[in-house]
């Protein structure tokens, strides 16, 4: 029997942590009855029942593998839980990549991170990629969207190291990618195709002086050769005594400051839908909807609150229509809620 996807985005609406567990297993589940379920769930902490976007901050951090992005994940996990007043509760979501050939994953990165597994105010999860491009798998948009609500931190660590393993950007408010000194220099940075998301880029192992000072100078070339120096970057070592976490966290609290929330999670939101359609329908489609622009035209016309279940219900609705009904061309409902009967209290 399916868990009651309503109730538990109302449970995560009002930051009752102890549901994010279910919350997750529900959304990482690929029954027709749980994905019904899933799209109620996610329909609870949509903006359009919020009233606002999710609280939580999304930060997506992606680099190559021994970068070193577990242990700065356990340096900054301290100085959320640790610092304040007023200390952060923090969603972990690790995405281990999949073996090609036997569609396996290590899911390793959780024995990774140093945490208090007593600790109410943490949650560490590892997931597997799949056979999903982009380095995330495909329940980690819906996870990062349900955990914001709750959470007033959720990262997604995710392996990237090329063009391919980029789409943490599309979900994440703010992209750190991590860089090992003595990787590369500006020529390969350049080259790598991760240098055009980050908002925040972190060279580690900065106790190794003059190479990590030279990491530190090349990515800030990298980065002025590609128009982006708006991006901060930033030196740090997690050998203790850390040195640079502090200044991490104060520079992840100022970007989301600088950002147009609503505005780059509504377009996050409408990517991610027609990237679950195109996944669902395939090219035709998309061609049966008039092109991947014609698309975006319809999801432009459609509530900005509403959640990505509900996005991927209008194009579907809108390649149906003709079928059914010749007159209906363009005429759906704006969203996938409307189809689904409102739960009485809270939120209404």
């Amino acid at each position: 029997m399916s868990a009651d996807g309503a109730a538990l985005g109302q449970r995560l609406r009002a930051r009752d942590l102890s549901a994010a567990p279910a919350a997750l297993n529900l959304l990482e589940s690929s029954t027709a009855a749980d994905r019904a379920q899933a799209a109620k769930l996610l329909r609870e902490v949509s903006p359009a029942v919020l009233g606002h976007e999710a609280p939580g901050h999304v930060i997506g951090v992606t680099g190559p593998p021994g970068a070193g992005k577990s242990t700065l994940l356990s340096a900054l996990l301290h100085a959320w839980r640790s610092g304040g007043p007023p200390t952060r509760t923090v969603a972990m979501l690790a995405v281990d990549p999949s073996s090609r050939r036997s569609g396996g994953s290590l899911l390793g990165d959780r024995a990774r991170i140093e945490f208090d597994p007593a600790d109410r105010g943490v949650l560490i999860r590892s997931t597997a990629a799949g056979d999903r491009l982009g380095g995330l798998a495909q329940s980690t948009r819906s996870a990062a969207d349900a955990l914001a609500a709750a959470f007033d931190v959720v990262v997604i660590e995710t392996v990237g190291v090329g063009q391919a393993e980029t789409d943490v950007a599309d979900v994440a408010d703010t992209v750190v990618v991590v860089v090992q000194p003595g990787s590369g220099d500006v020529l390969q940075f350049l080259k790598s195709g991760i240098m055009e998301i980050p908002d925040v880029l972190v060279v580690t192992k900065a106790d190794l002086g003059q190479i990590a000072l030279r990491a530190r100078r090349d990515l800030s070339a990298a980065l002025r050769a590609l128009g982006s120096s708006r991006a901060r970057v930033l030196a740090v070592s997690s050998l203790s005594p850390a040195t640079g976490i502090n200044e991490l966290v104060a520079a992840l609290e100022e970007h989301r400051g600088q950002l147009d929330l609503g505005e780059r999670r509504v377009a996050a939101r409408r990517a991610a839908a027609l990237t679950e359609f195109a996944v669902e329908h395939g090219e035709l489609g998309l061609r049966n909807l008039g092109g991947r622009r014609a698309a975006e035209r319809l999801l432009a016309g459609q509530d900005p609150g509403v959640s990505v279940p509900a996005l991927v219900a209008a194009l579907a609705q809108e390649v149906a229509a003709p079928a059914q009904d010749p007159a209906s061309l363009g005429q759906h409902p704006a969203s996938l809620e409307q189809a689904v009967p409102a739960p009485r209290g809270e939120g209404r």
